[in-house]
């Protein structure tokens, strides 16, 4: 039943923005799949948290751009501030969501309003409208799709809940500033780089970035090339099996919902192939959502430069985590560890 919902709530969220004509329709088609793939049941925590998170981080970046774009240095540490906010929420699980929400979207929304051609208040209407109509999709998922309850099911969420868990004062001060210093760093590159064709590997960065850990990183970096590559592959199969038939709206959604349930099947498995999985749907929707134009540009080019995008940006974002983590163990440690120069 999760394969379903998950189709379902991709597919419906494309189909939604679609119909609308909104301009960045990726948005209401990754979301549900985001909530969905986490939970086999309904919670409204989670819902919340997204809606709220994407209200309260567009507001802040209107702010933030608005009083303090036109003095760097302000405008610097004004966002080190917000990100320094955003990692401290991702760094305790019952606000997670809400702090990688804030720092996903903060930091492509704070270096895109930097361009003039870039419309701020149409990228923030867009982005409430698909974060509001993500719960009643997956609300009408869980209502089709409902996961069976088992006595197995109930006695294993009984047992989490009487779990205490134990927090790593010094691990979780070390992820923040890791979390803090590549966002930091990734926001200074993609300002003073004039790299407003990159959304795909900003977005990337902060993707790796988000298990706040080197090994999760790492880990992280592998899943997402490789799943950017399936979805690379499959919307470039899609792009060329419908060539002149692309501006065919029925026939676009049937190729995207095979592509999907593929997909989705690797979703609902809870291992890695979910993780990768994840990184395909990205890079089979973004594409096919912002740079397919049927009888007048196709997503050939987009499909080939997103790849090789986040290939570098994977990387390089790889290589600064490595070598900030190992800063970072040797800067903020307890007082009984030691470290052996052998």
């Amino acid at each position: 039943m999760k394969t379903m919902r998950l189709w379902f709530g991709c597919v419906v969220g494309l189909a939604v923005s679609m119909i609308f004509g909104w301009s960045y329709g990726f948005f209401i088609a990754l979301l549900p799949i985001n909530i969905m793939m986490n939970s086999d049941h309904w919670h409204w925590d989670s819902y919340v948290q997204l809606v709220v998170g994407v209200i309260w981080v567009t507001l802040e970046v209107s702010f933030i751009n608005g009083f303090f774009q036109s003095s760097p240095l302000l405008l610097t540490i004004i966002v080190g501030i917000f990100f320094l906010e955003k990692c401290i929420a991702m760094s305790h699980k019952s606000s997670y969501l809400f702090g990688f929400i804030g720092l996903l979207v903060g930091s492509i929304a704070l270096n895109f309003a930097s361009y003039s051609s870039f419309d701020l208040e149409d990228f923030s209407i867009t982005l409430w409208c698909s974060a509001i109509v993500t719960v009643p999709i997956c609300a009408l998922a869980y209502y089709f799709f409902p996961e069976p309850t088992t006595e197995a099911t109930i006695d294993a969420v009984s047992d989490t809940t009487n779990n205490v868990q134990r927090y790593d004062h010094i691990g979780m001060i070390r992820q923040t500033a890791l979390g803090w210093i590549i966002a930091m760093l990734a926001f200074l590159v993609f300002q003073f780089g004039d790299l407003n064709d990159s959304l795909s590997a900003q977005a990337s960065i902060l993707i790796v970035l988000s298990p706040m850990t080197l090994i999760g990183s790492l880990a992280a970096s592998k899943i997402r090339i490789i799943g950017t590559f399936l979805g690379c592959l499959a919307g470039l199969c899609i792009q060329i099996g419908l060539y002149s038939w692309s501006d065919n709206g029925v026939l676009f959604i049937m190729a995207y919902a095979i592509a999907a349930g593929f997909f989705c099947s690797w979703l609902a498995l809870g291992t890695i192939k979910s993780s990768i999985a994840f990184s395909a749907m990205s890079a089979l929707t973004v594409p096919l959502t912002t740079s397919l134009i049927p009888d007048q540009k196709d997503a050939v080019f987009a499909i080939f430069y997103r790849f090789s995008s986040i290939l570098v940006a994977v990387i390089l974002t790889s290589m600064a985590i490595w070598i900030i983590h190992h800063f970072l163990v040797r800067v903020i440690k307890s007082p009984n560890e030691h470290f052996s120069h052998g």
